[in-house]
């Protein structure tokens, strides 16, 4: 038996000591290790054979190779793509022919991270790869049709590994509460959020119990409820210096002032501050703000506005640029007002805060290489300017199983009157087309 199933030491991360020492302890990846699977029928066959594992963080990439390593009875090198260099394969060669030598075992060659080798580096295993003393095994977080050499990727099958889903870190949990955790009590909340934390990535999940673990027996608690949780694992925020008061009350009230659309006030409030001895640039990145946030869509040219006022002053300085600055507050205040598309940014943010990472459907993903397009990306796909008027009526755009959020709500204010007009009758396209695809209830 190689020596990378070696007993682990107790200090050792509890994702490293959870890992999975026989295939049947994995969870995950069943549309390559399920009866029939790619995957499943090379353990079978006990054939090794050069591969790509290519997926997000934390799916199993490095399992996997040790699991194959085991049921090949392989030596196993792992190099990380990060630290090794051309040295790092000269020895792993070397290695490996020894170990034909002397004990006729083959070798695996695991490269994590191989994305990082350039080509040079990606050359100097190849050949070995070629005569069959390396069976080479990359893992991947990143595309291979352009990270890795044509020559090697002919040389090897690829194989997409997907997030975990809720159910299989639901697995993980529970086995890693009962192994490890000394039967700690979760409340149903407390681990809907840790996994929910953990968004398809097994390493995380495990990093983020293993620190829940430390902090409940520090505080001596058998059970975890939400708000542990929460606190445990709640992020650093930033602070804000709230020195200064008077200054930030000052930009306070011209902000205001515009969004009030009260000229006269944005007016005093803007010679208050540059008399008070503000940077008027400082000012002026504030209007570029309040233009965004307040007026948006509404007037598209308020922002353009207030970039034309910085720059003005940029280049001819006090007091005659402050003339623009002036100028670009009497117009923001003015404006039409809409924080519309500041809502809808808002809202798009917590949507993907709260949400899980969902893959981009297949229709809509780019297929430049031969590889992309075997796996379907881009099959499907309507091109808009080959539909009437321009429009796809119907066509998807959000990832599988989630209905459109509907995030930016135009306002009836300025120029957004005629782009809710115009979006309430795409969106009326849409629903007429996709009426039309389901069959008629009889």
């Amino acid at each position: 038996m190689n020596d990378l199933f070696q007993k682990r030491t107790p200090d050792a991360p509890l994702a490293e000591r959870l890992r999975p020492l026989v295939l049947d302890k994995f969870v995950g990846q069943s549309h390559l290790l399920g009866q029939g699977k790619p995957l499943r029928l090379a353990f079978e066959a006990k054939k090794p054979h050069s591969m790509i594992l290519w997926g997000p963080p934390g799916v199993g990439k490095t399992t996997l190779a040790r699991l194959l390593a085991n049921a090949f009875d392989a030596d196993f090198i792992a190099i990380s793509a990060v630290l090794a260099g051309v040295k790092d394969i000269r020895d792993a060669v070397a290695r490996a022919e020894l170990s034909l030598q002397q004990a006729g075992r083959q070798t695996i060659l695991f490269v994590d991270e191989v994305h990082r080798f350039n080509k040079a580096q990606q050359d100097a295993f190849l050949p070995h790869v070629e005569r069959g003393l390396l069976t080479f095994i990359g893992a991947t977080t990143e595309n291979p049709s352009f990270e890795v050499n044509s020559a090697l990727l002919s040389r090897a099958a690829v194989y997409v590994l997907q997030p975990l889903t809720e159910a299989e870190l639901g697995a993980l949990f529970d086995r890693a509460r009962g192994e490890a955790l000394d039967g700690l009590v979760f409340s149903d909340r407390a681990r809907e959020i840790v996994i929910g934390f953990a968004d398809g990535d097994a390493r995380r999940l495990y990093n983020m119990l293993e620190q829940i673990g430390i902090a409940a027996g520090e505080a001596g608690r058998h059970e975890v409820d939400e708000a542990f949780v929460r606190d445990t694992l709640a992020q650093r925020l930033r602070r804000f210096d709230k020195g200064g008061d008077e200054f930030y009350d000052q930009i306070s009230a011209l902000h205001k002032s515009v969004r009030g659309s009260a000229p006269d006030a944005a007016l005093y409030w803007l010679i208050r501050m540059l008399d008070g001895g503000a940077d008027p640039l400082y000012v002026a990145r504030r209007l570029v703000r309040m233009a965004i946030e307040d007026i948006g869509l509404a007037d598209p040219r308020a922002l353009r506005m207030a970039l034309d006022a910085c720059e003005t002053y940029e280049r001819l300085g006090s007091p005659e640029g402050e003339l623009a600055l002036a100028e670009a507050a009497i117009y923001l205040a003015v404006a039409s007002k809409s924080n519309a598309a500041y809502r809808a940014f808002g809202a798009a943010q917590e949507l993907v805060r709260q949400d899980k990472s969902r893959p981009v459907p297949a229709h809509l993903r780019n297929a430049p290489t031969r590889l992309m397009k075997e796996l379907g990306y881009g099959q499907g796909y309507r091109y808009a300017h080959d539909e009437p008027d321009a429009y796809a009526a119907g066509e998807q755009y959000f990832p599988e199983g989630m209905e459109p959020p509907y995030l930016y709500q135009p306002t009836d204010h300025g120029l957004e009157a005629r782009i809710r007009e115009r979006l309430d009758g795409l969106r009326a396209l849409d629903l007429k087309a996709r009426r039309g695809r389901k069959p008629e209830k009889k």
